[in-house]
């Protein structure tokens, strides 16, 4: 006769490594104890791991340009490509490599060429799209230019994921997530990693832009990036209801984290202890929230920085402004998206509405943050999930043309945060096709990216489902010490 198990339906529903664990979070207790810490919460609340060296960059943001940027039309200059317009491109340039649906079916794949005029960028000689990017084109030698980057991910999805998260596969941390469980908060009113969304000028083909690409995944909770929206309340709920003093939600709050304590130390469940600071955040948040979106305190000489669109809520201008001062509060990682940049089509319609959108701001972005003395410890990266084909999609004219998905290779930039102003990183075939010189995987540049934070990106792990997870995955990742200082 099977003997019938009693007990708090909690515990009944506890995983077998919940179970386990269980012993973990009762030493844990203890020990608190015999320091006399009364409230759990506020040890736990540190939440970071030590670094494996100094690192060169404090904080990090992270500028993502959601559809990915024509490299061709912006940074990757091929001059050569004018005595192929319309011709076909080759096959032993294309070598049977992988084509979207979009492409797959054409009879011809006939070569575009830039329309836009390049030329020599800074000391440094980069050359560049300087006719649309005039402003940004200033601080060639302040920035680390990578025309090497490559992927496997071929459709926006799942390239967007592995380029935040290391992974095709939808559920794993961010680049934001291991940042804030590496580092932790400087600023305990504010989140480690905060989301900004961008309202592009021109919304002609847009994105899905989802909150799985900001999640921790198996990391725990309070390491999610927080979503900040740019027109009402930044935050859903942060405001109390109405005829609900602070005093009572103050109150309210204390109590159901007593409760929640209660059921931490009854299962031992992390997520318990995570929906616990995250309510304290919630409130404390309540004050400095109010501060930091209100831009009116800034000069008007930093107003005429940033442009024209800098007072309009959720323009890029703005955006680069906010992430500027969340970045001065202490916020590790701010992740901005900037959709609109798929261009498939209309490329001469789209092409100079979206760097418009972003020239100015990310010159006065790096300017700012070097005015004031963060751009030595601020880490600001620019790119999309992949490139874009030499070849055109659709209708063709020396004036306009579409251009496909291309992970074969695309084009970044960082600046800041130790690395090296003024380096040009990786070259690419005449046809910005393939790769000829210092390929860079995005495993290497998250590598370097943990490095600059300092972290060994073999060593920043977390244990899930029986392994030690990481960001750069199990394949061989490299840090690219020719990127910095």
């Amino acid at each position: 006769m099977s003997k019938q198990i009693t007990g708090s339906p909690d515990l009944l529903q506890q995983t077998r490594r919940q179970f386990i664990a269980s012993g973990k979070h009762l030493l844990g207790g203890a020990a608190l104890a015999s320091l006399g810490l009364s409230n759990p919460t506020i040890a736990s609340n540190v939440g970071a791991i030590q670094p494996h060296f100094a690192p060169k960059a404090k904080r990090v943001i992270y500028l993502h340009m959601v559809g990915g940027p024509s490299q061709m039309d912006l940074f990757d200059h091929k001059p050569q490509m004018n005595e192929w317009y319309d011709k076909d491109l080759p096959e032993s340039i294309r070598n049977g490599q992988r084509l979207t649906t979009m492409t797959s079916g054409q009879a011809r794949f006939p070569i575009a060429p830039s329309k836009y005029k390049f030329s020599a960028a800074g000391q440094c000689g980069m050359m560049m799209n300087t006719e649309l990017l005039p402003n940004l084109a200033k601080k060639a030698d302040e920035i680390c230019w990578m025309r090497s980057l490559h992927t496997e991910a071929i459709n926006h999805e799942p390239a967007i994921t592995a380029m935040q998260t290391g992974n095709q596969v939808t559920g794993r941390p961010c680049l934001g997530s291991w940042a804030s469980y590496g580092l932790g908060s400087m600023n305990e009113n504010l989140p480690a990693f905060v989301v900004l969304v961008a309202i592009p000028k021109n919304r002609e083909q847009e994105q899905a832009i989802s909150s799985r690409l900001w999640s921790a995944g198996y990391l725990p909770g309070r390491h999610s990036g927080v979503s900040f929206r740019s027109s009402n309340d930044p935050i859903l709920f942060i405001n109390n209801p109405p005829g609900v003093p602070s005093a009572i939600r103050g109150r309210s709050i204390k109590g159901i984290n007593a409760l929640n304590q209660i059921n931490f130390e009854a299962i031992g469940d992390p997520e318990t202890q995570t929906r616990i600071q995250q309510y304290e955040m919630a409130f404390r948040m309540q004050a400095s929230v109010p501060e930091l979106t209100d831009i009116s305190s800034e000069s008007q000489q930093t107003f005429d920085l940033y442009g024209e669109d800098v007072k309009k809520p959720g323009s890029f201008a703005n955006t680069a402004l906010m992430a500027r001062r969340l970045a001065e509060r202490g916020v590790r990682f701010v992740q901005v998206y900037h959709n609109n940049w798929d261009h498939h089509a209309n490329v001469s319609g789209r092409m100079p509405d979206q760097c418009k959108d972003v020239d100015r701001p990310c010159y006065a972005l790096l300017e700012d943050l070097k005015q004031r003395g963060m751009l030595n410890d601020t880490l600001v990266i620019w790119g999309g999930e992949f490139g874009r084909t030499i070849y055109s999609q659709g209708g063709l004219t020396k004036d306009n043309y579409g251009r496909d998905h291309h992970p074969r290779c695309f084009s970044m930039w960082m600046a800041g945060g130790g690395t090296k102003g003024g380096a040009i990183y990786g070259e690419t075939d005449d046809f910005s096709y393939n790769i000829v010189k210092d390929p860079l995987h995005i495993r290497d540049f998250h590598a370097t990216v943990l490095h600059l934070l300092g972290f060994d990106h073999e060593r920043i792990t977390y244990k899930h489902q029986g392994l030690d997870q990481r960001l750069t995955g199990v394949e061989t990742a490299h840090v690219v010490n020719e990127l910095l200082t």
